[in-house]
Parts: C-alpha cells; structure tokens; sequence
C-alpha cells in the first residue's frame, strides 16, 4: 500500500473510540499506552497517521502499534445463535514524557 494515498478523511475514519477497561488503564500508567476501537481494515500505519493527527497540537509522536483482532462472542437471542460483529483493538505506545488528552481535540480537524 502507497503512503501517498492515505487521505485525510480516511485517517478520520480509523479511529472508532477509546477502549477502557481495568487492563488498559493500568497499560496505560505503566507503560504510556492508550487503546483504541479501530476500523477493521485499518493498517499499523494508519492508525499511527491517524494518532498523531487527531492529537497534533499537542505534538504527539507514537512510537509503535499493535493491532488484535478481537472475535465476536456467540450470543443466543431467544432460540436463534447469533454471533456479535468481529472487531479490532489497537494498542498506541506513546513517547516518554508524552500524555494523550482526550479533552482537548483540535477543533480544525473536525470540520
């Protein structure tokens, strides 16, 4: 995949929510790493563009991305099985020093 086709409406689109839980608060106090929802067919270094984009004022700079894709768990509704959709989980390592404010976001971006 070319760097040059990466738009900037894509990179908008890649990143669905914060994933909080126990495990990723404490990921993220140790180790300076936040977790997020992510579009599914979303690659490392999109997901890295897309960081550093949304958090540009605050000069962020991601040291590496990893990506699981998570199963959908098997659900009964009534007497049908169903499964919930599969999706995907990044996990952003940030640089020292560094802290992601999910408060401030820049409000040029999202127009």
């Amino acid at each position: 995949m070319n760097n040059v086709n990466i738009t900037h409406e894509r990179l908008l689109k890649i990143i669905l929510a914060p994933y909080i839980s126990e495990k990723t608060t404490f990921l993220g106090e140790k180790n300076n790493q936040s977790v997020f929802r992510v579009a599914t067919d979303a690659t490392k270094k999109e997901i890295k563009a897309a960081v550093e984009l949304l958090w540009k004022e605050q000069k962020i700079e991601v040291k590496h991305v990893r990506t699981i894709n998570v199963k959908g768990k098997r659900k009964r509704f009534g007497r049908f099985m169903g499964s919930r959709s599969d999706w995907k989980k990044a996990v952003v390592s940030i640089k020292a020093g560094q802290e992601l404010n999910f408060t401030n976001f820049s409000t040029a971006e999202a127009k």
